[in-house]
């Protein structure tokens, strides 16, 4: 398959089988954490990024801020030629480098992730060293809306913004959940995109389920001085019906019923 043929069979349908199957087979949870952001890693790994292959130095970086979603990431690495089937077939194993969080020795992961609220900080100090070092790559990172909670994601939007860091792109999962609780009843995030502009960000508001949009989003934005951020409006276990915006879904695994329900659904997505 060529590259561009790889980066077109990158979808949001078949990133959500993926984590599905993985998922049920391994017996883990965070599935409606990795069903939210399925398109949006589709969009990226489908034609945004400029990646190819994973160990090219002048590639796009991609942090993946909630780490615990990381079962989206190796289904598009997989999607992409970058992991054997196989190889996803041994997610959440014995001595498998697919955990529950994305670690940096599996080629295709740059950041070792899981420890909310630092995704966007090293995302910032790599988009610094792009620049210092003279290369054209571009770094984006995608967090969840229940960082925002946290102090060190706003440090780093500061220094963002103080460092003019226009080839630094942030995606907010704005799917209203976290893992205790609705993120309204917990820390309310309203108007983020405001919040961010005021930080002095290029902040956009876009369906995060939207592919296209997603994909023009990006494009509109390059010649902005600024860093980007795109608050995505997504729902938690998109394409499930029993799933959708139910915490329980943050760590519940599937029963083989549970399993061939949802991969209907998805199937006929």
């Amino acid at each position: 398959m060529s590259t561009a043929d790889s980066r077109l069979a990158v979808t949001g349908r078949r990133v959500r089988e993926h984590v599905l199957r993985e998922s049920r087979r391994a017996n883990v949870g965070h599935i409606g954490s990795a069903l939210s952001i399925a398109d949006i890693v589709a969009a990226l790994y489908g034609g945004i990024l400029r990646i190819e292959a994973p160990d090219d130095p002048e590639r796009d970086r991609f942090v993946l801020s909630k780490g615990h979603a990381a079962l989206a990431l190796y289904a598009a690495l997989a999607l992409r030629g970058w992991l054997s089937e196989d190889q996803l077939a041994t997610y959440c194993g014995d001595d498998s480098l697919l955990g529950v969080h994305p670690e940096a020795d599996l080629p295709g992961v740059d950041f070792s992730t899981g420890s909310l609220g630092h995704g966007l900080a090293m995302a910032a100090g790599s988009a610094l060293a792009a620049r210092k070092s003279g290369s054209s790559r571009r770094v984006f990172v995608l967090v969840s809306d229940a960082e925002l909670n946290e102090g060190s994601t706003w440090e780093a939007a500061m220094f963002a913004a103080q460092h003019g860091l226009s080839n630094l792109y942030v995606f907010v999962d704005s799917n209203g959940q976290q893992a205790l609780g609705f993120t309204r009843d917990i820390i309310a995030i309203e108007n983020a995109a405001e919040r961010f502009g005021a930080f002095g960000w290029d902040a956009r508001e876009l369906d995060g389920h939207d592919v296209p949009a997603i994909r023009a989003a990006v494009e509109d934005a390059v010649g902005d001085p600024r860093p980007h951020v795109f608050v995505a409006r997504t729902v938690f276990g998109r394409g499930v019906s029993f799933m959708t915006s139910r915490i329980k879904w943050h760590y519940w695994p599937m029963s083989a019923d549970e399993f061939d329900q949802a991969m209907n659904e998805i199937a006929a997505t």
